[in-house]
């Protein structure tokens, strides 16, 4: 049973037990834990010495890989608590996902300049995240925004604006990374990514996905869109083809070559590496640009599939097995089953006939690829049959194993161009979905970094929240009880920092994505301006980051969000901000969603190694401890946001100098004695 089934499965037992009253006695727990000021010194900030600097106190040069840390460049380490920037760079300007007009216009009429913001808005957002206490972004970038024209062909005044809007970002004491994002490999197959012409080099015809069932996607099939459909695409034939020759066409598809001489897989990887690799070539020197994810959420195509007579991963809508999908590709009309939520989980309800125009997705004069590798033929009926069974999960009698086989060589052409422009880049290495990094020591030296991603998946999925109930991935099973919930997420947050320690050794984890869809309940608090829920449902995920005192970089903030369509993309909306929030703007919180649990106070640099760090927001309580490092001679710094403590605060904490810059809003603290040190906020 594939893990998406199991959560829908699941979903009875929870609409039954909810039903059925046991909230009552699983509300009991309570998640802060009482702080012990035993012992302390105290101080009030009216009597905290004052500190006044005309810039940020240190700018984020040169944020270095130590272990399991990043550092700074005086040896404290780092706590980057940030947000991807943004939600609506994945499509062009002015051309959201439910657009169809000018859709399959691409060479010369698609502009990603202005994605996140327009260059005169920068000072405006920069000047709110900083006031919220980003002090990092994951800056998204998208391979078809550099390199849309054509092969080769780079869009020099796109990655001048992102020049242009990084470097203002520095003016904000605000460091970033690099993603370059895709989901479902395009925006031509449902999601965003990928140029128009990487279809072409495929024989792909972008223009037959819809009839062919080849994707769905939003700008061709129209509202309203079926929620949450667009990961169905990761097992269709465009986006599981154009994935399976990506990381594995030299072993699946031999005979695909570009212009009769290169293979598929070499022509799209070099492409992609030296799109991002010329993008660095521009961001080199920019002190506040620390490194480069690998990609966003990569997928392994067709790649270890044991059975393609079975749907994919997700069940929902319609969805055909990649043999239907093949098939189809092909021009032969199938009857594709249509899922549904029932009360024993997804169940097929009725069936719809695809592509009885016999269309093929596949360019005139091009061969359906799967076809020509005698992976699927006819039977003597003239009905769809797979011919070799085995063919994407063993190769010369062995199993296949993605991470190692495929993943590992894709990672290794990446680092090599990125640090044969920028040796010091730190390398955010991502794992393909349904799969696990590959072991990378070896590579660890070159500067690594693990950035998964971790999202309640019930929350995310029903666009509701219970405090009560959420899924455990790993182990497959539902999990029951407020306590009990409260573990499992600081239990997944820790099975993510073992991960890294498997596949990296000691490197740093920073939760690339994690974040909540703020249009829960039909968007409820839109018309009632109470997001109780979102605030429960994101400080839920924080604490338990914050117990394992982990990096993470928020989904997402987007510039332009709307409540109607969200951060103008598949009608998802998990922006910390809306325009449409913002019935103050001269207010720099205004437009802020559930800022109580998204704005908070954080251990910003630490001269020593951090131990423990909780901050309990209807408190406005900080309790934070770590073990000095006498060799360092720089105080530790503590972000205390101006939303949270307008009114001052008091310190409680172990023997030693309390200072405040109230400009940088930095609580700043030297011990006095060797050890173990605490600090307790109110």
């Amino acid at each position: 049973m594939s893990l998406f089934k199991f959560i829908l499965l699941s979903l009875l037992g929870i609409i039954l037990l909810a039903g059925i009253g046991l909230a009552i006695w699983l509300y009991t727990d309570s998640p802060f834990p009482k702080t012990d000021t035993t012992g302390l010194d105290h101080t009030n900030s009216s009597e905290i010495e004052a500190t006044t600097t005309s810039a940020p106190t240190d700018s984020l040069n040169n944020i270095v890989v130590d272990g399991e840390w990043f550092k700074d460049r005086t040896g404290r380490i780092m706590i980057l608590r940030g947000v991807n920037l943004g939600g609506s760079t994945k499509v062009p300007h002015s051309m959201p996902t439910n657009k169809q007009e000018g859709f399959f216009e691409t060479a010369n009429t698609v502009s990603f300049v202005d994605k996140p913001f327009p260059l005169e808005e920068a000072d405006e957002h920069f000047s709110r995240l900083r006031a919220w206490g980003f002090h990092f972004l994951r800056f998204l970038v998208t391979w078809e925004a550099i390199e849309h024209e054509g092969p080769g062909i780079y869009d020099e005044s796109y990655i001048d604006y992102v020049y242009q809007v990084i470097k203002k970002a520095a003016e904000y004491d605000i460091n970033v990374f690099i993603d370059p994002h895709q989901d479902v490999w395009s925006r031509f197959s449902g999601g965003d990514g990928a140029p128009k012409w990487t279809f072409d080099a495929a024989g792909l015809d972008v223009t037959r996905f819809k009839n062919t069932g080849a994707a769905i996607v939003h700008n061709t099939h129209g509202d309203p869109f079926p929620r949450m459909v667009w990961p169905t695409n990761y097992s269709k034939l465009a986006a599981a083809t154009m994935f399976t020759l990506f990381f594995g066409g030299n072993d699946f598809a031999p005979k695909t070559m570009v212009n009769d001489s290169i293979p598929i897989q070499d022509y799209l990887q070099d492409h992609y590496t030296n799109a991002i690799a010329h993008l660095a070539k521009k961001l080199k020197g920019l002190p506040n640009v620390i490194g480069y994810d690998t990609m966003n959420e990569p997928h392994p195509g067709f790649i270890g599939m044991t059975d393609l007579q079975q749907p994919g991963l997700i069940t929902i809508n319609e969805t055909p097995n990649p043999l239907q999908a093949m098939a189809m590709g092909s021009g032969i009309p199938q009857m594709n089953d249509v899922y549904e939520i029932g009360m024993g989980g997804p169940k097929v309800v009725s069936q719809v006939l695809r592509n009885s125009e016999k269309e093929s997705a596949w360019l005139e004069g091009r061969q359906a690829i799967w076809q020509q590798h005698g992976v699927w033929g006819l039977d003597k009926n003239g009905e769809p049959e797979v011919l070799i069974p085995q063919y994407f999960s063993k190769r010369n009698g062995k199993a296949v194993d993605f991470p190692e086989d495929y993943f590992r060589s894709f990672v290794e052409k990446f680092t090599n161009a990125i640090h044969e422009v920028d040796p010091e880049a730190i390398i955010f290495a991502e794992h393909a979905l349904t799969s696990k990094l590959p072991n990378l020591k070896d590579l660890s030296g070159n500067n690594f970094a693990s950035a998964p991603h971790r999202y309640e998946v019930l929350t995310l999925i029903n666009k509701s929240f219970s405090p009560i109930i959420t899924f455990n991935i790993e182990k497959r099973k539902v999990v029951i009880g407020k306590k009990n919930v409260r573990q499992y997420l600081k239990n997944a947050f820790a099975y993510d920092l073992q991960e890294t320690r498997t596949a990296l050794g000691k490197a740093p984890t920073i939760i690339g994505e994690v974040g909540i869809p703020f249009d829960l309940n039909n968007k409820k608090a839109y018309a009632t301006d109470d997001y109780s829920q979102q605030l429960k449902a994101m400080d839920r995920l924080i604490n338990a980051m914050e117990a394992n005192l982990l990096n993470y970089t928020l989904w997402n903030y987007t510039a332009d969000n709307t409540n109607e369509r969200g951060d103008l993309w598949n009608d998802e909306d998990l922006s910390i901000f809306s325009r449409d929030q913002q019935s103050h703007p001269s207010d720099i919180n205004s437009g802020g969603r559930a800022l109580e649990s998204v704005v908070r106070p954080y251990p910003f640099k630490i001269a020593g190694t951090p131990t423990y760090w909780h901050f309990n927001h209807k408190k406005k309580e900080m309790a934070f401890r770590f073990e000095g490092d006498p060799t360092l001679d720089q105080p530790s710094e503590i972000f205390l946001p101006e939303f949270q403590y307008n009114e001052g605060f008091e310190v409680f904490h172990s023997p030693g100098t309390i200072t405040w810059d109230e400009q940088n809003r930095l609580l700043k603290f030297e011990p006095s004695q060797p050890g173990e040190q605490t600090l307790i906020i109110r």
